[in-house]
């Protein structure tokens, strides 16, 4: 018992200690009768989770404190968020009501309060709940963007304690951090929370890669720091001399970055050049910031041999999230290019902070873009007709972009994201300009809708009052303002002509003596797999569904039960996740005899035995196995977490499962022969097919082999690689599907 006591006595102090530390971090931005609430927060919230502890055996008070601290000291906010940030688990995990919050700190906390908890709970129930759910969080975000900042503040702290969760739990939470909290932490101008949540994602979803880079990086850290030093000695020496008054530092990539730009060049860790960025940060008055900036540029060029294709202005243009910044890329001394960012103070909080340091500097910067994007946001949350989960893709979509600026006839700026048409930006000015446009003039030039844009292209929209929105727009569209409006036109149009197809079907069934009344349409609907007696009407009025297809129904004495689709879906799958869990584990088994249960190996990335699997329920394919680092895991978690099965191998019998091998050298005759001889001979495994394509003595083929394991597989690949002039064997996965 004694024990018990020394403990709870030592985690009193810790609790009162990390306190303190969060009152020091709060305390640039604290004002008369602030630290009195803080106080009164701290006590509310240690008394409601006086006994509850963490997955880690910790008191549950750590986690809102440091929820508190990132909020303060990571992203900036002041008292209010602060206060918000230590009682937002109370209302959901205690008796505490919203009214006793708005009875102690008024209205502005309680409102943010009932933000938060609005989007706290994951809803497992429904996929479209679950995007309902994010729909919510940016819902409050119309409100009080500091509901999204505390969001983000409380993921960020789960994701760097979350080593005690179950694996499917680091799966789950990672899969919808790098799905939509990590492009939203972006989007709001917090890059290191940014590259903080995609380097946890990727520790739980790509260990070993993760693990390798991080290695990699520590082992080249000492080299590193030195390059850093002779590159920076002689640009302060030169800027000193001028009277500029700058901070210099190397600034290293993030794992997650690094590892993207592999994947995309397809190049190892080694042909990485720019592992680090080197940071300039200028102490200027706000007259003098541009000039400044421009004249580090031009000390740095002197000193160094810039490539003229990177130059990167963001301090004429900044970015929509009103990042401020000139980037170049310059040869460092050792024949190396060399990332240099150039800011000043002002800039660099911004670029740090993000949304929250916009407050500060307010007066002094003209109208954000922040504001114009949470204006839109705003604009596609009214939008009634759209549903949660393409709502949530759109979204999500311009979410990453970077932007572009495209000028009007009369010179206003309008900016877009990059990828941006024609037909985006007539929607962009107005609904009915765009819904009416039938083609564009870019710089004078006479161009289809789908023309793509350029930064600082002036384009002139030609309308017609005869043209109405196609169902191909939304293939030439990425904006998704532009998306909304063309499929609520399009719904609008398809009502119209389902109008007419209801009279149709009236006339008709009375002469097949069918009598019309809603459980019939509901059977016709079903009868003829469609979603909605709507699209019933639809198919009728244009002619898909004729007076033979109604006969067949009346000839067909099938029962169906008067159910609506999603409702038999629902049912379907909750039916197959019952048959599975009712074995003794919840756990799938693949590799066993399993009577009743039908699954599948995805198609998106061929997983085999060894790999990290999960199953996913579809409606009408019974369960498919996908490997947890399938292109599409992130999203089918994210969006439904519901369907997502636990799965592993069990002990496999000699199975042979295909998966892709891409190879990659130097053509040499009697090649191919050689990999042939390896792979059927040597280790007796099956070829199905095999494409190969040689280019001025280039040689990259691709074959789809039949193997029994993950171990068999890395064995094959030690083995090609041994043969004469072949440089590289990989893995790869197939194309991605969509989810069924």
């Amino acid at each position: 018992m004694k024990d018990l006591v020394i403990d709870l006595e030592a985690e009193k102090n810790e609790i009162l200690k990390r306190y303190r530390a969060l009152l020091r971090a709060s305390k640039s931005t604290l004002q008369k009768g602030d630290k009195r609430m803080i106080r009164k927060a701290f006590e509310m919230a240690l008394e409601s989770h006086k006994d509850m502890r963490r997955k880690s055996g910790e008191p549950y008070i750590y986690h809102p404190i440091a929820v508190a601290q990132i909020a303060a000291e990571e992203i900036g906010l002041g008292t209010t968020s602060i206060v918000c940030a230590l009682l937002h688990d109370v209302v959901e995990d205690t008796d505490m009501t919203l009214d006793d919050i708005e009875r102690e700190f008024g209205k502005k906390v309680a409102m943010i309060i009932d933000g938060l908890t609005k989007i706290s709970g994951v809803f497992d129930t429904n996929s479209s709940l679950q995007a309902e759910n994010f729909r919510k969080m940016l819902l409050t975000l119309a409100d009080d963007v500091r509901v999204i900042l505390i969001k983000l503040a409380d993921r960020l702290h789960n994701m760097r304690t979350m080593e005690f969760m179950p694996r499917d739990k680091q799966l789950k939470l990672s899969s919808e951090t790098i799905y939509l909290y990590a492009p939203l932490a972006h989007r709001l101008g917090l890059y290191a929370i940014k590259s903080e949540l995609e380097d946890l994602s990727m520790k739980y979803m790509e260990r070993e890669t993760y693990q390798f880079i991080k290695n990699k990086l520590n082992e080249k850290k000492a080299e590193r720091e030195k390059f850093i030093r002779d590159f920076i000695e002689p640009v302060k020496k030169v800027l000193e001399g001028q009277g500029l008054h700058a901070d210099l530092f190397g600034r290293p990539k993030s794992i997650h970055s690094i590892w993207n730009k592999m994947k995309k060049k397809a190049i190892p860790f080694e042909e990485v050049y720019d592992l680090f960025a080197i940071r300039i940060i200028l102490d200027s008055t706000p007259e003098t910031e541009k000039s400044d900036c421009w004249k580090a540029y031009s000390i740095v060029t002197d000193l160094y041999r810039p490539n003229p294709d990177r130059l990167r202005d963001w301090i004429s243009s900044p970015k929509a999230n009103g990042y401020e910044s000139l980037h170049t890329t310059v040869m460092g001394p050792r024949g190396q290019w060399v990332e240099v960012q150039i800011r000043t103070k002002r800039m660099n909080e911004i670029a740090e902070k993000g949304f929250a340091a916009h407050w500060k500097y307010k007066e002094s910067s003209t109208d954000s873009g922040l504001d114009q994007w949470v204006q839109k946001v705003r604009d596609m949350l009214k939008n009634p007709d759209s549903n949660a989960l393409d709502f949530l893709d759109d979204f999500k979509m311009n979410l990453f972009s970077d932007e572009i600026f495209i000028f009007t006839p009369k010179g206003a700026l309008i900016q877009l994201p990059l990828g941006a048409t024609a037909l985006d930006f007539a929607f962009e000015i107005h609904t009915d300009v765009g819904a009416s446009c039938i083609g564009a003039k870019v710089n004078h030039k006479l161009v289809p809708l789908s023309h793509k844009l350029q930064n600082g292209d002036q384009v002139e929209i030609i309308t017609s009052s005869k043209q109405s929105p196609k169902e191909d727009w939304l293939n030439i569209v990425v904006t998704a303002k532009a998306k909304a409006k063309i499929k609520s036109a399009l719904k609008e149009e398809k009502r119209k002509i389902a109008e007419d197809g209801k009279e149709i079907l009236e006339r008709k069934m009375k002469s097949l003596k069918i009598t019309y009344n809603s459980e019939n349409i509901h059977k016709l609907s079903y009868f003829f797999k469609l979603a909605s007696t709507q699209d019933l009407f639809y198919n009728i009025a244009k002619g898909t569904i004729d007076m033979k297809d109604l006969k067949e129904y009346q000839a067909s004495e099938k029962v169906i039960e008067n159910k609506p689709q999603d409702k038999i879906e629902t049912e379907q799958v909750q039916s197959l996740l019952r048959s599975i869990k009712a074995k003794d584990t919840d756990m799938l088994l693949i590799g066993e005899d399993m009577q009743k249960i039908d699954y599948k190996l995805a198609n998106c990335c061929n997983p085999i035995p060894g790999d990290d699997v999960f199953g996913f329920v579809t409606v009408s394919d019974g369960i498919k196995i996908h490997r947890t680092n399938c292109p599409n895991a992130a999203k089918l978690m994210a969006n439904y977490g519901y369907r997502i099965v636990k799965a592993r191998w069990t002990n496999q019998q000699e199975l042979a499962f295909l998966t892709g091998l891409r190879i990659t050298g130097i053509d040499e005759v009697g090649l191919i022969n050689q990999l042939t001889t390896v792979i059927s001979k040597d280790f007796k495994v099956n070829i199905r097919s095999i494409t190969v394509d040689s280019d001025n003595g280039i040689f990259e083929g691709s074959i789809m082999v039949y193997v029994n394991d993950t171990d068999h597989l890395e064995n094959l690949i030690r083995k090609l690689k041994t043969v004469k002039g072949i440089t590289d064997v990989s893995r790869f996965d197939s194309v991605i599907e969509k989810a069924s």
